[in-house]
């Protein structure tokens, strides 16, 4: 049988470009090499292919996105290959975009009965036009300290934590510098956990992998520098929970995985609060895959080596066929 070609975007313009290198490379590298013919496409920090989308039909048979970030997480690519008809891995464009929009998909979150941090929404013209405002909003309806993430980012980057007003002021001044759209949560103090998610192409087939622990040793919490630094932090797993909490973490973020409609894989990251309440912090649709990501290390722990883990999800997107953009699902 001949083998399958499959086109392995990586970079992009995000701020999560050189993360995303890592990702594409260790995938190229774990590709069941009997079954699939893998190619990079290095997408430049400006935006530019080395190949025409159009033309990737021609030249492979799907495309395995492993990008992250704006631009690879949020929809764009996406978008991009359903228009020319490229079959590619992970969740569509519209899917992609509502994950990607950390406001948006806390609220569906709440609204599904699923419990999230008190969280605001505020625009960088907003900010600009009154920050008096918009302090006395973030004073008056959140407890300090509180934490500042852009609404659309992965991996953590820019997320600050301010614990009075100077701070807070200080920090929303730095995030708006970069992005437009920013959440202010109360900042939940407990236990870090996450749970990957897999599914065959279909939400039936979709099951929880094992929950990750996640301790920062050098850092308040768990963010850019503390996942790509392996000295930064601890990751344990399977979590050092209680059993109930185990099998509540993996209801949860197969919930949210079918909620948003995510396809193939996600990670949703949680907090076990100081209340025992098990927070939802956001759902990532296409995980880190480098060597220090914790899907691939949860998967592992569950029985699916990473050769495995890649050949189930390309098995479903060649099946699959070019994807079409669908409402998200009802769980």
């Amino acid at each position: 049988m001949a083998k399958k070609k499959i086109a392995v975007l990586i970079g992009g313009p995000s701020h999560e470009h050189d993360v995303s290198l890592q990702s594409g490379r260790k995938v190229l590298e774990h590709l069941p090499k009997e079954k699939y013919e893998g190619g990079e496409i290095l997408i430049s920090r400006e935006g530019k292919w080395p190949v025409l989308p159009e033309h990737l039909p021609e030249l492979y048979d799907a495309a395995f996105v492993a990008m992250h970030g704006t631009y690879g997480e949020d929809g764009t690519v996406q978008r991009i290959l359903e228009e020319v008809g490229m079959p590619y891995t992970g969740s569509n464009s519209s899917v992609s975009a509502l994950g990607m929009n950390k406001f948006l998909s806390l609220r569906m979150f709440k609204i599904a009965g699923l419990e999230v941090p008190p969280t605001l929404f505020f625009s960088k013209s907003h900010w600009l036009r009154d920050k008096d405002d918009v302090l006395e909003k973030i004073s008056h309806h959140l407890k300090k300290p509180w934490v500042l993430k852009p609404n659309s980012s992965g991996s953590s980057v820019g997320v600050k934590i301010a614990d009075d007003k100077t701070e807070l002021l200080t920090s929303l001044d730095f995030v708006f510098q970069e992005f437009k759209d920013v959440i202010v949560q109360e900042f939940i103090e407990g236990k870090e956990v996450t749970c990957g998610v897999m599914d065959y192409g279909y939400p039936e087939s979709a099951f929880p992998l094992v929950p990750t622990e996640i301790i920062p040793v050098r850092r308040r919490f768990f963010d850019y520098t503390a996942k790509y630094e392996a000295e930064s932090h601890e990751e344990i797993t399977p979590a050092r929970i209680p059993a109930p909490y185990l099998k509540e973490v993996r209801r949860i973020a197969l919930v949210a995985h079918k909620l948003i409609g995510a396809r193939h894989f996600s990670r949703t990251d949680m907090i076990i609060g100081k209340d025992k309440k098990i927070y939802v912090l956001e759902i990532n649709t296409i995980p880190g895959l480098t060597d220090q990501s914790l899907v691939p290390q949860e998967a592992e722990a569950y029985g699916i080596p990473f050769p495995k883990f890649l050949d189930i999800i390309l098995e479903s997107t060649l099946k699959e066929g070019p994807k079409k953009k669908t409402p998200p699902r009802k769980v």
